[in-house]
């Protein structure tokens, strides 16, 4: 049975996370000197690590022999906790299991000790979700843990998690991955699975992620169906428009030159691209003019990285920051109006037109 790419590449020791060194860092230091928190809470956007970091732990806690901090993934604790033959290692969804009564059935369970391993580890994945009546008895927990029981927290909207929860745990903050990061695993994976991906179709694929691992994969899986993946190959697969035809919308767009920027349209949509797709790319493009307009000097560490500099330049001086911002505003405009059902032909070439005057 075929395995996603993201499943088959989960991370499986802290070495293997991508781009969070200083969170895998502290916690190996804790896991070798046996210095554990009863709590832990990771925060942070989707596909950036933190369940992956969460199950990592979870096994190096409980590994017999781990090595530097790393769990071994081959005594029988690890093997265990990873096929879920042991019930002392506890993953839960707080979407599905954010009622009273499902956190004090944990409270049921959290005064016996381990039956086959060191520690008892409870994994709450959205942790955002729970209930208030279900946080209080959550806070029981956290207030007098067993000795026994470790308790990691996963979010990616702390500021709906209660401060007197917040302040019980040790907090670890994971970045969004940097898009040469995610471009030289994808690489790697790539060549472990068998097929070559161009570097320039690696960058692209890890732009459009926005610093998610798992979306990057999931690109990279829906790519990978046809043997080598290059960069033309990404934007037939996904949909979008290519670097020539944004530039050509937008610099028309910013010309006043409504006929051209709406025929450039049509040919995207007509080769196939999607246009909630295509929009986000004409946001990307619009977003970096503005930059460079803001910042002669100096931006260049805040552009998105898939346009050409000289050619943002040269688009940026056609237009005011004004208009630029008008122009993003516009294009944002659109891109709801797409999710709300507005037809995504219509609603382009209606922005479109926005564009030009």
């Amino acid at each position: 049975m075929y395995q996603a790419l993201y499943r088959k590449w989960r991370p499986r020791t802290f070495d293997d996370v991508a781009g969070q060194e200083h969170v895998t860092e502290t916690l190996k230091r804790q896991v070798a000197l046996e210095r554990l928190s009863h709590a832990y809470l990771f925060v942070g956007t989707r596909g950036t690590g933190k369940t992956s970091c969460a199950k990592i732990l979870a096994r190096a806690v409980n590994c017999e022999s781990p090595a530097d901090g790393n769990p071994c993934n081959e005594c029988p604790s690890c093997r265990g906790i990873e096929n879920n033959s042991i019930l002392d290692v506890l993953e839960l969804d707080a979407a599905s299991n954010n009622r009273v009564d499902d956190v004090r059935a944990l409270l049921d369970e959290v005064v016996y000790t381990p039956a086959s391993v060191k520690k008892r580890v409870y994994i709450i994945d959205e942790v955002h979700m729970m209930t208030p009546q279900a946080f209080s008895a959550l806070l029981q927990m956290l207030e007098e843990p067993p000795e026994h029981l470790v308790f990691i927290l996963a979010t990616t909207e702390v500021h709906k998690v209660p401060a007197t929860i917040v302040s019980r745990c040790q907090h670890f903050s994971f970045k969004r991955i940097p898009a040469d990061v995610a471009a030289a695993r994808l690489t790697k994976i790539a060549r472990a699975e068998g097929f070559i991906l161009e570097d320039e179709a690696a960058g692209l694929l890890a732009r459009l992620a926005e610093g998610s691992m798992r979306d990057a994969l999931s690109l990279l899986d829906q790519c990978s169906t046809g043997g080598d993946i290059g960069r033309e190959r990404v934007l037939s697969v996904l949909g979008l428009a290519g670097e020539s035809r944004a530039v050509r919308i937008v610099s028309a767009a910013l010309d006043g030159d409504a006929p051209l920027a709406l025929k450039t349209l049509d040919e995207v949509y007509s080769a196939g691209g999607d246009m909630t797709a295509v929009v986000g790319e004409l946001s990307r493009l619009t977003r970096d003019c503005l930059v460079t307009k803001l910042m002669p000097r100096g931006g260049e560490g805040l552009l998105s990285g898939g346009y050409d500099a000289d050619m943002i330049d040269a688009l940026s001086r056609k237009a005011s920051g004004e208009r630029l911002y008008a122009c993003l505003d516009a294009l944002a405009r659109c891109a709801q109006d797409i999710s709300r059902g507005l037809g995504g032909k219509l609603a382009s070439e209606l922005c479109v037109i926005k564009l030009c005057e």
